[in-house]
């Protein structure tokens, strides 16, 4: 997507919050925050809604302002969006939730830190009270892949503040998306005596960031995310056994308690008071998130929770575009 030079550009503030909330996580992250806060031209951010957007791993919501090569970044995409009337004008926070095992799930962790209560007690109260827009019944959040497992979580457990919500490309149907990565890290361990800290401090250590390795952090971040040991380095243990790659019962039943394919059957009727809920993913997702996404869908469907829900036909990589579909649908849903 090409940029339009002819939008006229919104202004991008950045602040800083020192966090409370996230003073007890495990990996020794820093408290304080960068915010980026998008505001559309010719406004102050009094009364119109609030977006806020949740990256996807191995990012920090700054990253979605800085100089994007053969596109646009957010605020671009948001300039060319509201000068098209295809949305209306609204304020959009970029928070950086940036952790040392590489991304976040932007949920409350022992290990990880308390994310989700960073949102709504410190980030966007900040926002809000710093620019007077959002508030109950004008605040929506949005993000891909881990972004989007954070944005579809967060409408499960608080529709009551939330009241607009889009996924592209969540982490769901943990049975898919997770468990065939440990074979791998038992790999990758095993060259460093089965031991985690070995490992990561290898990883941190290496002259060179490799992908492979990268997507090893990630599962050992899933596994401080969703199953923190207090006893274990930097909170991280596996549900699996480490010689035969067996599920080990009552470890794997705690992530399952997060999957958005099991949440929803508790949670999802509370969902029905939202004004827009968007999920989408592409049909060939190499993370096999379309057919968590296809499930979500349907039980939706049968809990009677109105929702877009659309497939593309793409797979998990680069899809920001998405956005030109969500972005329009949240702000107008708030705006009304």
């Amino acid at each position: 997507m090409k940029r339009d030079h002819t939008a006229a550009p919104g202004q991008i503030h950045r602040f800083r919050i020192e966090s409370s909330v996230l003073k007890s996580n495990m990996l020794g992250d820093p408290i304080e925050r960068i915010v980026d806060v998008y505001v559309p031209t010719g406004h102050d951010g009094r009364g119109l809604p609030l977006l806020v957007d949740l990256v996807g791993f191995t990012a920090g919501g700054p990253a979605h302002s800085n100089w994007k090569n053969f596109g646009e970044n957010l605020p671009e995409r948001l300039d060319r969006l509201i000068a098209a009337s295809a949305m209306p004008p609204c304020v959009v926070a970029l928070p950086d939730c940036f952790t040392k095992l590489g991304g976040n799930q932007y949920i409350n962790s022992a290990a990880v830190g308390r994310w989700d209560d960073f949102l709504l007690t410190e980030c966007v109260p900040f926002v809000e009270q710093k620019f007077g827009c959002g508030g109950a019944g004008r605040r929506g959040c949005f993000g891909k892949s881990s972004g989007g497992y954070g944005a579809i979580a967060h409408a499960l457990l608080h529709p009551d503040f939330w009241a607009a919500a889009a996924s592209h490309s969540g982490d769901m149907a943990f049975e898919w998306c997770y468990l065939p990565e440990f074979p791998r890290i038992l790999r990758a361990l095993a060259k460093h005596g089965n031991s985690i800290q070995k490992w990561i401090e290898a990883f941190y250590a290496a002259p060179k960031t490799k992908d492979r390795d990268v997507h090893d952090l990630m599962t050992l971040a899933m596994c401080a995310t969703y199953d923190p040991d207090a006893d274990a380095y930097l909170g991280v243990r596996l549900p699996v056994t480490m010689d035969t790659c067996e599920i080990i019962p009552e470890r794997w039943a705690n992530f399952m308690k997060w999957d958005p394919c099991v949440m929803v059957e508790e949670r999802g009727p509370g969902l029905k008071q939202m004004k827009a809920l968007y999920i989408d993913c592409g049909d060939v997702d190499q993370y096999n998130l379309v057919y968590g996404a296809r499930r979500l869908h349907r039980s939706l469907e049968r809990l009677g929770v109105p929702h877009t829900y659309e497939e593309f036909p793409d797979d998990h990589t680069a899809v920001d575009y998405r956005m030109d579909t969500s972005l329009p649908l949240l702000a107008k849903a708030l705006s009304g």
